[in-house]
């Protein structure tokens, strides 16, 4: 890297750190823990990328960013913050920061990001190529995550937010999808408009569209699990899309499952997947961002203490147990717990038989509660997958292997599936992560029998 780089953040370590790597990397650094500094060597012209924290001794990095885009409009502002909120990202966003990265960063992130700053000093940098939304949002919006996934997520809403796209909001039920499509809303040029959202129920008379139409005013338009809509009203909602006229709101959708899929499948319409795909959200399980589920449990025990709960944290044990545990709820099912055992915990720690005596009676805690000693279930598909090669000696099976290991997989996780929600199709749909409609055409095609059974416990 060539170029000279201004530090500006109030923790020592983090400019000496800075510091080492940017001059080992080739740059010329200017550190200070002062803003007025740093707007002075703004001023006389010093530097060609800034690294700038939010909050500093004498004032706020985000306040800066105006000013400096004023005076050196080509003068690239990298953002670092420990304020990891949506509000901050967005703010971030709105004064055209060239980038924005949440504290704890990636150092080695952050040098490419610098790299790439000082190869583009000479362009202007556009609102579109902020690079990462925050993370811990207001209390209506707990957007909570540091992972990857969601720095993705949120890199995404910050693109989408003001464009007239149509937004598909896909994702297991309890990631937030609704949130994801508020915030989307909250955020956007039309947030002093209507935020309606809608089932199939709401359009399913002839006046439905036009009575939904008259609320929005131009808003925002939510269509709740579009795949449970049937075909004739999702007729209705594609013409409700092609109504022209100067208050047409912006149109919004969520999906359980895979909309694409569903479209191949019939259940959802080609002409309403085209119009509603111009821009996919795709919100990530707690599965798939295993790092975020101590920030989360920490923001809502501190919900819980400013509700009037009394002030509590997870045990070691405890919070090893969260983490290791599969959240088949997702967030909502891991706000329920942690509110919970806010008000029921004996003391200020939350030990771990505590969380085990509230998960005891939720889904998938049997491995876990046995200590995690339990055989993974990719070993032993593994190892039958091996035996029934092994029993064809020197041979191989026949042909259309992969069909009828799907078969034998799907029958008995179906079956299992519909006892342990007791022959409830909806609620066996919801756990499973597929459209009802979906469900139903497997059951037939592999000709499992529906009872109603105990639910498992």
């Amino acid at each position: 890297m060539d170029g000279t780089v201004l530090v500006a953040d109030d923790d020592r370590t983090i400019r000496t750190v800075l510091t080492q790597a940017l001059t080992r990397a080739g740059c010329k650094v200017h550190a200070t823990s002062s803003l007025t500094t740093l707007m002075r060597w703004v001023g006389e012209g010093k530097g060609d990328v800034v690294i700038s924290d939010v909050v500093m001794p004498d004032g706020n990095g985000l306040e800066m960013l105006p000013k400096i885009h004023q005076d050196r409009p080509d003068l690239p502002v990298i953002v670092i913050s420990a304020q990891n909120t949506i509000m901050t990202a967005i703010q971030a966003a709105e004064a055209e920061a060239y980038d924005y990265l949440p504290k704890p960063f990636d150092l080695p992130d952050l040098m490419k990001r610098t790299a790439k700053a000082l190869d583009n000093r000479n362009r202007a940098p556009k609102r579109d190529e902020v690079a990462t939304i925050g993370a811990d949002g207001p209390d209506e919006l707990p957007l909570v995550g540091k992972t990857p996934a969601m720095q993705a997520l949120y890199r995404l809403v910050a693109r989408v937010m003001n464009t007239d796209l149509p937004v598909l909001i896909s994702g297991e039920s309890g990631t937030g999808k609704s949130l994801i499509a508020r915030a989307v809303h909250d955020f956007s040029d039309r947030r002093t408009l209507p935020f309606i959202t809608v089932t199939g129920a709401d359009l399913s008379d002839l006046e439905g569209p036009a009575r939904v139409l008259a609320r929005v005013k131009g808003g925002t338009l939510l269509i709740d699990e579009i795949t449970d809509i049937p075909d004739e009203i999702q007729a209705r909602v594609v013409r409700m899309m092609d109504i022209p006229g100067e208050h047409v709101p912006r149109f919004m959708a969520t999906s359980q499952g895979d909309l694409a899929q569903a479209m191949e499948e019939g259940h959802v319409r080609q002409d309403l997947y085209y119009r509603l795909s111009g821009a996919t959200i795709n919100v990530p399980s707690l599965r798939e961002r295993v790092e975020d589920i101590a920030l989360l449990t920490e923001h809502f025990l501190a919900r819980s203490e400013r509700e009037g709960a009394p002030k509590r944290w997870l045990s070691k044990d405890a919070a090893e147990l969260f983490r290791a545990y599969s959240w088949p709820g997702n967030v909502r099912q891991l706000e329920n717990a942690v509110r919970r055992l806010s008000l029921t915990s004996r003391a200020e720690e939350i030990s771990r038989s505590e969380v085990e005596a509230v998960l005891g009676n939720q889904p998938d805690t049997g491995p876990i509660l046995r200590g995690g000693d339990a055989e993974k279930l990719g070993t032993s598909v593994a190892r039958h997958l091996r035996r029934y090669f092994d029993l064809h000696g020197n041979m191989l099976p026949p042909p259309g292997l992969y069909a009828r290991i799907l078969k034998e997989v799907e029958a008995p996780l179906i079956e299992i599936a519909l006892e342990a929600t007791g022959g409830n199709q909806a609620k066996c749909a919801d756990l499973l992560g597929i459209n009802r409609n979906t469900l139903r055409k497997k059951i037939t095609d592999l000709d499992i029998r529906v009872t109603r059974r105990r639910k498992l416990m």
